[in-house]
């Protein structure tokens, strides 16, 4: 079976691969890595991301996203729709290359640990909202509001780091496979919080979903492959 992985949520215009990103994405190709949503944290990446993608098509796709906290130090302050404003032609300009909108949603921690205080309200509210089609990447709510979530036909994603905790064990137990996707958010995450995470890391969520669901790797590269075609259907590999 050839590998193919895709990495839902990864930060390839992140100041850490500035240096190297040609060789980043060499070792994610060599890896299996067949595709990559690269996430923007806020407007002044987006032309970054747009011009990655050109110059590696149907390999790196782009996302555009407003990260809920902004700034940082003293300066740290969540963001608000009047911050959006003004980057609205941008996303208007490149909507036909965009696959989704991300990174945003709710932060009620001053540290920008996303959803650990706030996943019950992000999942009601997407669901008043009426949204169908939702990546919730590096989950770490209870299993409980996952299930709200997966019974609303939303996708977890996990990075490498969870499988340094007990507590992404249960919940990923509970969680169907045909919810899941594989993430690195890379440059974080990683096993190490000292080395850069890279997305050729994505094997590390591959195989600690199928050590902890008790089935192949194979087997979970295949569906959250095929989940994540399903939830981006700007894709293509």
């Amino acid at each position: 079976m050839a590998r193919e992985f895709i990495d839902c949520h990864c930060h390839l215009s992140a100041n850490e691969f500035t240096q190297d990103i040609d060789d980043v994405l060499l070792r994610a190709k060599k890896t299996g890595v067949k595709a990559l949503v690269a996430v923007t944290e806020g407007a002044s990446e987006f032309e970054k991301v747009i011009q990655l993608s050109k110059t590696y098509p149907g390999f790196v796709f782009p996302c555009f996203g407003i990260h809920p906290l902004q700034g940082s130090g003293k300066d740290l302050h969540s963001v608000k729709v009047q911050d959006l404003e003004p980057f609205l032609p941008l996303f208007q300009k490149h909507r036909d290359n965009i696959v989704a909108v991300g990174e945003i949603g709710l932060d009620f921690t001053p540290w920008n640990v996303h959803s650990r205080s706030a996943a019950k309200v992000t999942i009601a509210t997407m669901k008043e909202l009426g949204i169908s089609q939702a990546l919730l990447h590096n989950f770490a709510g209870k299993p409980s509001v996952a299930m709200e979530g997966v019974q609303a036909g939303f996708s977890f994603s996990f990075p490498p780091a969870v499988s340094k905790t007990e507590q992404r064990a249960k919940l990923i137990r509970q969680i169907p496979l045909e919810h899941i996707c594989l993430e690195t958010d890379s440059p974080a995450l990683g096993l190490d919080n000292h080395v850069r995470n890279e997305p050729g890391n994505i094997t590390i969520s591959c195989e600690y979903i199928a050590k902890v669901k008790g089935i192949s790797p194979g087997v979970v590269m295949e569906v959250t492959t095929q989940n994540a075609l399903r939830l981006f259907p700007r894709l293509k590999i």
